[in-house]
């Protein structure tokens, strides 16, 4: 579906729109039913956006029109989806970065999203953001918790690139698997408990890629000893909001191939 784009008319003719209305709605009938009576005032308490907002992510390197491999485009679209906002998807070929794109993003990087008029990069600040400006319903996991799993892409990778089975790439991997996963266990589903939270649609896509890049290059899935982490990445990975925005595992291998054969 098309809609009318924000960008200056000088960009307009570059941009390939994909609007997103997030299936569930009910959020907008709270808000409506959550009004404030102060003498004869009546305010709304929740904010929401007069139109889309822009945000653009990594096209499908093997798929057309499709959405691409970033798990920090997937966070911001996953922030947007759980707080049921519509959203115009600009789906940019990194390989072949339009001009329009390089103007609002001078570094060639994504996620990049349109907040109060302005072009905003880095998935840490437009969920922050984002938050701030529609805190309904609310994500923010609390600081004793934020951290959990915080360690677990880092170690992904260095085993992932590793080249000799001895130097305890697998092993770190593992332990910060099984520290997270006794944080599950004891706080579980989510990270802050029965419902999602920030935390979790940051590192959801991180497990996403991990399960597909290292079952396809070293042949490695998680251990059955750490059935808290695999119950967990199959809750997370089953959400509505997850299915929508998540990348093919085709893309995702295509993804990883440079780091593995660097």
């Amino acid at each position: 579906m098309s809609t009318a784009s924000a960008l200056s008319s000088s960009l307009k003719h570059h941009l390939a729109f994909g609007l997103r209305f997030p299936q569930n709605h009910a959020l907008c009938r709270r808000n409506a039913a959550r009004l404030t009576t102060s003498r004869s005032f009546t305010v709304a308490m929740a904010a929401t956006p007069t139109s889309p907002l822009e945000v653009c992510v990594k096209a499908s390197v093997t798929t057309p029109n499709k959405l691409g491999d970033c798990p920090f485009c997937q966070r911001v679209l996953l922030t947007l989806e759980e707080k049921h906002l519509p959203y115009d998807m600009k789906l940019v070929d990194l390989g072949n970065k339009p001009e329009w794109f390089l103007q609002i993003s001078p570094e060639g990087k994504v996620p990049v999203a349109k907040l109060d008029e302005k072009w905003v990069p880095d998935s840490d600040v437009i969920t922050q953001s984002l938050e701030e400006k529609y805190p309904d319903p609310p994500l923010v996991t609390p600081p004793e918790k934020a951290s959990a799993g915080s360690k677990i892409f880092s170690t992904f990778i260095g085993f992932l690139k590793s080249k000799d089975p001895s130097d305890g790439t697998e092993q770190a991997l593992l332990n910060e698997l099984s520290s997270f996963n006794d944080h599950i266990k004891e706080n579980g589903p989510f990270i802050n408990g029965e419902k999602v939270s920030s935390a979790d649609l940051s590192l959801g896509p991180k497990l996403y890629h991990l399960e597909i890049a290292l079952g396809h290059y070293k042949n490695w899935s998680i251990p059955d000893t750490l059935p808290y982490v695999k119950s967990y990445m199959k809750t997370l990975f089953s959400l509505d909001s997850f299915i929508k925005t998540r990348a093919s595992p085709d893309d995702v291998i295509a993804g990883w191939r440079p780091k593995v054969m660097g």
